[in-house]
Formats: structure tokens, C-alpha cells, sequence
């Protein structure tokens, strides 16, 4: 197994907010350039750290695709309530890298599920409530808008705190369809849906591939990944605060 996806040459996340998705920044990364969506729909975003991922490999990898980040960004029992600066800090980045590919949909699920034609969304990211009923619902509403062969992934199954039940409910899933699981982090479950062509990407058919040893190196490999991405970008953020202290200093100079 010989995989040297984009994310290792040179991806340094533009958005850089605390997130618990932080460790499979380089997955979502690497899907998006995979799988080359028409279309993509997450459900929650919050501050965009996954969602500006997606959009982020799009540019980089040049893609026709359209993306829809939908929330209320009022917050909810899990994420506790916070006010309209969290969405309009969200829309300024959109609007300063990805207007023109990109739209923030500031409503409830059920109120976007219009917009979509059954079988249109090629990579679907359910990231809302997290009680077991909550991600049932939204999966059961929005899996008929996913086209054959795409993929939905379920953020925090990993997570068994207060009343998370997603971990629950992908373990239920997943063993009824084509899915991989990453275990590291909060959790990601991938799940494909049936149809559509065979897979050809490398990620994608390692993630499908039903080997149990090429499933376990490719979740090592993300975790190190993840890893080699956080360093490049401190290292990134290291060289920034160095030039604007030399900035400062030749400015001095000059006075």
C-alpha cells in the first residue's frame, strides 16, 4: 500500500478555529480531491473548521462543485448558545475565499431539504445534534438527497459523553452498508452509498476495499497525517510571526 495523497503535499488548513475535527482535517481534505463531488451539504457547521476543509480542496484541486454549509448558528444543548458573531465571522471567511462556489444556508435541516433534488449531494456530513434520535432523523430525511455511490460521513461517533448517541447509531449503520470507521479522535464514520461507478480513486477503494489489514493501515496512516498537518501549519503559523517581527524591526530601523 503506497498512498501519498494531497494532503501531504503541502495542505495547510486556512481555517484555523478550535474544533474537534481537527484530526480528520487531512481525510476530509483528500475526499473531496477523491471523490470529486458535484455537490456537497454539511449539516452543522459551526465555526467551518470541517466545512472550509471541503471547500478548501475544491479550490486547490480546481473542482466544478458547489458546497452548502446549513445551520441555524444559534447553538444547541451540546455546543451551548452563542450569539450572531460566531456566523458572521463564518461568512466573512466564505465571502473572502469561496462566494463563489459556496453558500451558508442560516436555517434549520428540515427547512434546507427543499433545495435538494433526491440523488444530487455526492458528499454528505452530518455534524448536528448528537443524541441517537436527532442523527436518525437527519439521516433518514437526507439519505434519499445523497446520489449512488456517494458518501455521507457522521462526525463524533466516537464520543460517549452526556447524551451522544451517534457512536449508537453508526454502530447500528454500519453494519447494514459499505462504511469505514476512524476511531481515532471524536470519531468519523464514512458511509458509501449503493450504485453508482466503482470507485477508481486510491482512497476510495482503500476505505471499501473489505480488507480488514488495509482498513487498519489507512486509519494509522490518517492519524500520522493528522499529526504531519498540524506541524506543517504550526510551522507555517512559526515563519508568519517571525516575518512580521522582522517587519517591525527593519521598520524600526527606519524611524
Amino acid at each position: 500500500m503506497i498512498y501519498l495523497p494531497p494532503s501531504l503535499r503541502g495542505f495547510v488548513n486556512r481555517r484555523a478555529v478550535f474544533s474537534t475535527w481537527i484530526d480528520h482535517l487531512p481525510f476530509g481534505y483528500d475526499l473531496v480531491e477523491a471523490l470529486r463531488p458535484r455537490t456537497v451539504v454539511e449539516l452543522g457547521s459551526q465555526a467551518g473548521m470541517s466545512y472550509f476543509a471541503f471547500c478548501q480542496s475544491v479550490e486547490a484541486h480546481g473542482l466544478p462543485t458547489r458546497c452548502w454549509a446549513v445551520d441555524t448558528w444559534a447553538g444547541d444543548e451540546h455546543t451551548g448558545e452563542y450569539g450572531d458573531e460566531v456566523y458572521r465571522e463564518v461568512a466573512a471567511h466564505n465571502d473572502a475565499h469561496y462566494a463563489s462556489f459556496s453558500e451558508l444556508l442560516r436555517m434549520r435541516f428540515e427547512d434546507a431539504l427543499g433545495r435538494f433534488d433526491d440523488a444530487s449531494i455526492d458528499l454528505l456530513h452530518i455534524d448536528g445534534f448528537h443524541t441517537y434520535d436527532a442523527v436518525s432523523a437527519d439521516f433518514a430525511a437526507w439519505y434519499p438527497k445523497v446520489a449512488p455511490g456517494g458518501v455521507v460521513l457522521f462526525h463524533d461517533i466516537a464520543t460517549r459523553m452526556m447524551d451522544f448517541g451517534a457512536w449508537r447509531f453508526w454502530d447500528e449503520l454500519s453494519r447494514r452498508h459499505e462504511a469505514f470507521t476512524f476511531r481515532h479522535g471524536f470519531g468519523l464514520g464514512v458511509l458509501r452509498k449503493p450504485g453508482g461507478p466503482a470507485p477508481d480513486a486510491p482512497l476510495l477503494g482503500y476505505l471499501f476495499s473489505g480488507d480488514p489489514e488495509t482498513k487498519q493501515r489507512l486509519r494509522a496512516f490518517y492519524v500520522y497525517a493528522a499529526r504531519h498537518v498540524d506541524l506543517v501549519r504550526q510551522r507555517a503559523a512559526i515563519e508568519t510571526l517571525r516575518e512580521k517581527i522582522r517587519q517591525k524591526r527593519e521598520a524600526a530601523r527606519g524611524e
